[in-house]
């Protein structure tokens, strides 16, 4: 039986839903916590993606999994090289297909991957041995973003326990390598899938991201001459030598900075673009002056910067710092792109039914007094796939979540709830419902 199509919730299906969610939370937190306690760090995330799928095997989705294989993804726009063992790469995508299609598509993407914790003792709880506390549930990946996929997940659930379903298609795919590349999300779009919108519950404080940055990786690979510390001016340190080089793309980086003042977009941002040298590994032996080092290193990049211009500056960077080296004059470091290429992306006007969508379903959780806000990002997703190389307009909305890529991550069960609430809403009136079970 056909209830809405396209069309804002009555109150009274908007309070069945609601009242709903509130019905499926308790399970919502242990699902939550069950799924933060997998450590599904890169190129370890097979038992979470077991995980999700059984849950979306176990509620009646059509569920298609898959290994991702490089070769499919590298002639794709917006590819990534990866250095490591990706043999185990997999994709998984639950798929609700209703009774009576009447209501607009829908992808609701979350990404499993989560970044390294960094040292256990520097946590007050395990990162891995989710923690409830004053409202906040502690853990590496609890804010970024599994708390997002599980309210997808629970938001399907919570309409179908109010007797409803989505009147059109709902996609929910688990990726990985967000973190990275990017190439999980690439993943499902290499495979097919599409829909007329895609939301990626990422933490957002309940705002919704109007345009980020584009980033790439690369290593910085430093070589030196060891000799004895004894004798050391004999030699050339290459783990000081790293640093010249770093030096160099900080000033990159500023110059980029400056330009950024007369963005289009990132003009009113301050410091938008963030260079980072985030890992260093060098040398073998404390009284040997080191012959090698390896910096891993993350620059932002603005929407519409060139990334083969970009990656050129850096080049010439490095190229220009090594030039006046005594050593690295004649022996240059080598430059490896390893990770993210991604560009920036911006919101554009074919965005605005489903953000006009989510105002609705927003105003409907949070009063109608209270303006969901927009921001702009000076991080990336993966929504830049969707939106820029297939047509399908892309964002994200999702719970509050602190300390980030840091120690004691944390995310905000009331924020959760909200989250969920909103996106069974949000679903409702984008999709359509179809009532269920009499």
């Amino acid at each position: 039986m056909t209830d809405t199509g396209g069309r804002t919730p009555d109150p009274q299906t908007r309070d069945r839903i609601l009242g709903a969610v509130s019905d499926l939370f308790d399970d919502e937190i242990a699902f939550l916590a069950d799924f933060v306690r997998i450590p599904s760090l890169r190129f370890e995330e097979a038992p979470a993606q077991d995980f999700i799928a059984t849950a979306l095997r176990d509620r009646g989705y059509e569920v298609d999994e898959w290994q991702v294989k490089l070769e499919d993804l590298e002639p794709l726009p917006g590819f990534g090289p990866i250095h490591g063992d990706f043999s185990r790469a997999r994709s998984v995508v639950g798929t609700h297909r209703p009774d009576v299609t009447q209501g607009r598509s829908l992808i609701l993407q979350g990404h499993l991957d989560v970044v390294p914790t960094g040292p256990h003792y520097m946590w007050t709880h395990p990162p891995f041995d989710p923690v409830i506390a004053d409202g906040w549930m502690y853990g590496r990946g609890a804010g970024d973003m599994k708390s997002g996929t599980v309210a997808a997940i629970f938001a399907l659930d919570a309409l179908r326990h109010a007797g409803f379903e989505p009147a059109a298609r709902v996609h929910l795919q688990s990726v990985i390598e967000e973190e990275s590349t990017g190439l999980g999300a690439l993943s499902t779009l290499q495979r097919g899938y599409r829909a007329d919108l895609a939301l990626l519950p990422e933490p957002s404080d309940h705002t919704v991201n109007r345009a980020q940055i584009g980033v790439l990786w690369f290593r910085i690979a430093v070589r030196g001459r060891p000799t004895h510390v004894a004798v050391a001016r004999e030699g050339s340190n290459a783990i000081m030598a790293a640093y010249d080089m770093i030096r160099a793309l900080k000033g990159l980086e500023a110059d980029w900075n400056a330009q950024a003042a007369d963005h289009p977009v990132y003009a009113d941002v301050p410091h938008p673009l963030n260079f980072n040298a985030g890992k260093i590994e060098g040398g073998d032996w404390a009284s040997s002056v080191p012959a090698w080092c390896n910096v891993d290193c993350r620059m932002g990049v603005l929407p519409g910067q060139d990334l083969d211009q970009a990656k050129a500056a850096i080049e010439s960077c490095i190229r220009d710092a090594a030039r006046d080296h005594p050593f690295l004059s004649n022996n240059p470091p080598q430059l490896i792109w390893n990770g993210f290429q991604a560009e920036g992306y911006v919101l554009g006007p074919e965005a605005e039914p489903g953000l006009a969508t989510l105002r609705h379903a927003h105003a409907a959780v949070f009063g109608e007094d209270v303006r969901m806000a927009e921001r702009k990002m000076t991080a990336l997703t993966d929504t830049r796939f969707y939106g820029l190389y297939y047509g399908i307009p892309a964002f994200c909305y999702g719970p509050e979540a602190q300390n980030i890529h840091g120690f004691d991550e944390r995310v905000s069960l009331a924020s959760v709830q909200r989250t969920t609430e909103v996106l069974a809403l949000f679903i409702a009136e984008w999709c359509g419902l179809n009532r269920v079970g009499g």
